[in-house]
């Protein structure tokens, strides 16, 4: 998408916080003994994703919490969820965020986080005591004879239907061979809304919307790689495990924008994707994406591009398929005068199992941009990794009409897509409304806006896997 804004930082994404006093409400002869409890919900062997449950047994409310521990050398906090955090070296602080820091007795809350690393917390303390809840059993480190793996994915899941995906000539196929059709969302840029794709929301993603796929966008520009290329990557290997272990696949979006010469983050790129690929290489659910929305350059340097990065990959996974922007925001050169599809026919890029992109916002892109897509999928195998049912720009009025269409002929021809976005942004594109990420209610329908409400109808519509 072309023109977003720059949306405000959400505060639960700030490494430093200031922390609000703690404060314990008490009674005359009455006291409080909350307690805290650790599971490690999921472990890869690289990591894991961890749980706390602070429950108040006692007699008065708690007005707020602290949650402290260490933990080893070699083992680091990555995204976290429903909490506040400050760390110091190994040492990590917890605070309750806004609306879940009042626990009444006999009642419960929890938070979450992703560990890069095989060690668990220890020393843990709340509120200044120590936690007493115990620390439930934990997988074993993996043997040190295999490289670690994430659990295969429960049955009934969309990776486990399908495995290994393909391209089969202009289609995706699963590894019997059939096309199959993948519906599900992207991430708003996750250096502003990682608090709208945690556990929490990724359950309801994957069991009640019964999405298939994940799209990870991470920003290179606008806040994102360019500033913290460790932290960002972690990110990234975070959310890949989070959809593996949901049975989701998930697609590495390289969300470069601004400047549209992807030449231009061309050694990034080669160091990110050699390091993803590199981790997640026995993995059957990753597809990468390695230019977002090229613009104001012609295809050959974008296939010049994709001929320096997909080796990268190739070298370390060699059958996941790759997908390529295409010119003028992945319009497939409806946009400008970068290179259409004749061109891109033409001079294909290299190899097998590669895919192009085609971007729409229906309220913006009607007829010329429709028939372009339509001839193109007679020609092109296509994955539509971002669309909306409003303006390019991501807001403005929904046009559930010209949606309709486009899902329609996506749906008759195979072609698979994620819409923009999961988020509570303020613009009619993000499907929840403004600060339901906050609150951490995703399930149901009573927080979707309008556009939020008809993607999920349509994800909820299963292909025949």
């Amino acid at each position: 998408m072309r023109l977003r804004g720059r949306p405000i930082l959400v505060a639960g994404l700030i490494a430093a916080v200031a922390l609000a006093p703690l404060a314990l409400s008490t009674t005359a002869g009455a006291a409080t003994t909350p307690t805290a409890s650790f599971t490690k919900v999921n472990d890869w062997g690289a990591g894991w994703e961890g749980r706390y449950t602070i429950t108040n047994s006692g007699t008065t409310s708690i007005t707020s919490w602290r949650l402290e521990f260490d933990l080893p050398a070699g083992t680091t906090v990555g995204s976290y969820w429903d909490a506040l955090l400050t760390s110091s070296g190994q040492h990590h602080t917890f605070t309750n965020r806004s609306w879940n820091g009042t626990v009444a007795p006999g009642a419960s809350v929890t938070f979450g986080f992703v560990g890069n690393g095989s060690g668990a917390p220890v020393g843990c303390t709340l509120n200044g005591q120590p936690c007493g809840g115990g620390t439930t059993p934990t997988t074993p480190p993996p043997s040190t004879t295999a490289p670690p793996t994430t659990p295969p994915p429960t049955a009934g899941t969309p990776v486990a239907a399908n495995g290994q995906l393909r391209v089969c000539g202009r289609q995706l196929c699963n590894r019997n061979g059939k096309a199959i059709q993948l519906r599900g969302m992207s991430t708003h840029g996750i250096q502003w809304y990682a608090n709208c794709a945690t556990p929490a929301s990724l359950d309801v993603l994957a069991r009640e919307w019964n999405a298939d796929v994940l799209r990870i966008s991470m920003y290179i520009q606008e806040g994102g790689y360019e500033t913290d290329p460790r932290r960002f990557t972690d990110m990234v290997h975070n959310y890949i495990e989070l959809a593996t272990a949901r049975g989701m696949y998930a697609i590495v979006d390289w969300h470069m924008l601004s400047p549209g010469d992807p030449n231009h983050n061309l050694t990034r790129a080669r160091t990110f994707f050699a390091e993803i690929a590199e981790r997640h290489k026995d993995k059957v659910n990753v597809l990468y994406e390695i230019a977002n929305e090229p613009n104001g350059v012609s295809w050959s340097s974008i296939k010049s591009y994709a001929e320096q990065v997909i080796p990268v990959i190739r070298s370390r996974d060699p059958e996941a398929v790759v997908l390529v922007g295409t010119p003028d925001w992945s319009s497939l050169g409806v946009s400008g005068s970068g290179g259409g599809v004749d061109t891109i026919a033409a001079n294909p890029v290299t190899g097998g199992n590669l895919m192009y992109v085609f971007h729409f916002y229906a309220a913006s892109h009607g007829d010329l941009y429709y028939n372009t897509f339509a001839q193109a999928a007679d020609r092109l195998p296509l994955f539509v990794t971002e669309f909306g049912t409003q303006e390019y720009t991501g807001d403005g009025p929904n046009n559930f009409t010209m949606s309709q269409r486009y899902l329609d002929l996506m749906a008759s021809k195979k072609i698979s897509w994620t819409n923009w976005n999961f988020s509570d942004d303020f613009r009619s594109g993000a499907v929840f409304t403004t600060g339901t990420c906050g609150s951490g209610q995703f399930g149901g329908t009573s927080r979707l806006k309008p556009a939020g409400a008809w993607i999920r109808d349509r994800i909820r519509t299963p292909d025949d896997f």
